[in-house]
């Protein structure tokens, strides 16, 4: 295309009329060049680090920069100490929880301890405050959870040469601030330490079958005693709250074995239990019949002793009527003596003035009478009148 088509202007434009913007004219009037286009701006460039820190120094020298020749100003190197010891001291200001207490340190020996609220102390590095939390509960864990694989800390050693597979818990809480700080390097790993070597001292005293089943309160309560009693040696600052065993069984391999011991205890506490049952009723019933055979003994005595108080009162009476009449005591007690006998025999009494034949009796006329019988039998001889010999010719 030729330079000089006018129907293509090209980048400078269109040339103006007359021809005087052509290459090589000339002209009367002087017609100014067509201008570039500006190219298209990028993303603005980020600031110059360098170039803050330069403007940020000349502002601060000519702040405090003096006259020409005097250098500093005074006044601006007293309002920065000013400053510097201001912020030096807030460095003394602390605040103590309602559940913490501080230990003041000074120069890293302990100072003091102070409660909860709004402190001061002597700013850092001559005196520093450490927090401790003295309410709050904390929890060790020995043994691993229930359930989960048993550590070598869980397995542990009887008194009857058995093992047991023990997971326990121990609360405890600071009960001196200053002691838990410097007293022990790792208050936490020696609370753990003493919980389990108590617990193994422990658990070695105790049989296996007692840690199963109702011996653990006391197997807890012993542990925290004798854990108290080593923390207190070391002068460590804890007090024990509380001793759970979470969980106590057998090692896994003799589970089994076990539970065959279990059940053979139990069969035999039934027995035992079947054999005091039988116990208890033949002892009972032992006891009853003695008790009766003693009653029975002690109403015989009684029977006894009262007859012969009664016969020998009788007999005392008997006596005093014999003194005063003796034939006719005599004859009385002879009329008594006889009644007596012959009322408990068979008897016939027989007349014989004036029998000649011979007289037959019954066979029965000697059978004893029971006492139900309602009349005896009437003899077979004819009734005789009968007469009892003169009592002074019996005596």
């Amino acid at each position: 295309m030729p330079w000089n088509d006018n129907a293509n202007p090209g980048p400078w434009g269109s040339p103006p009329e007359g021809g005087a913007g052509k290459p090589g004219g000339g002209g009367d009037d002087e017609t100014p060049r067509p201008r570039r286009e500006e190219p298209r701006r990028g993303p603005p460039s980020p600031p110059d680090p360098a170039a803050i820190l330069r403007r940020l120094a000349d502002d601060l020298r000519r702040r405090f920069s003096g006259p020409a020749g005097q250098g500093v100003r005074p006044g601006a190197v007293a309002a920065v100490a000013g400053v510097a010891f201001l912020l030096w001291t807030l460095t003394g200001v602390y605040t103590v929880q309602a559940n913490q207490e501080a230990v003041i340190t000074r120069f890293g020996g302990y100072a003091r301890s102070v409660g909860p609220g709004l402190h001061f102390h002597m700013p850092i590095p001559i005196e520093r405050a450490e927090l401790v939390s003295v309410t709050n509960q904390n929890k060790t864990v020995i043994g691993g959870t229930p359930g989960a694989e048993a550590p070598d800390e869980s397995l542990m050693l009887t008194g009857d040469e058995n093992i047991v597979d023990l997971s326990f818990t121990v609360q405890w809480h600071v009960a001196d601030a200053a002691a838990y700080l410097f007293r022990v390097r790792d208050p936490d790993d020696a609370v753990k330490a003493v919980a389990e070597s108590a617990m193994r001292e422990i658990v070695g005293r105790s049989a296996l079958k007692s840690i199963l089943t109702n011996g653990r309160g006391l197997v807890q309560s012993q542990t925290l005693a004798l854990m108290q009693r080593i923390l207190d040696g070391y002068h460590a600052g804890v007090s024990i709250d509380a001793v759970q065993i979470q969980n106590a069984n057998p090692p896994a391999e003799v589970v089994p074995a076990y539970q065959d011991i279990a059940r053979a205890g139990q069969d035999a506490q039934s027995n035992i239990n079947v054999a005091n049952t039988y116990r208890n009723r033949v002892v009972n019933e032992a006891k009853g019949d003695a008790a009766k055979i003693v009653q029975a003994a002690q109403g015989y005595r009684e029977q006894v002793i009262r007859e012969a108080r009664g016969q020998a009162s009788r007999f005392n009476a008997l006596y005093a009527q014999y003194r005063l009449a003796p034939a006719v005591t005599r004859e009385r007690l002879y009329i008594q003596t006889m009644q007596l006998v012959l009322s408990n025999s068979s008897k016939v009494i027989i007349d014989a003035k004036g029998a000649t034949t011979p007289i037959i009796l019954p066979p029965d006329a000697f059978r004893l009478k029971s006492a139900t019988d309602a009349a005896p039998p009437a003899p077979a001889a004819a009734p005789a009148a009968t007469a009892a010999p003169a009592p002074g010719n019996n005596q």
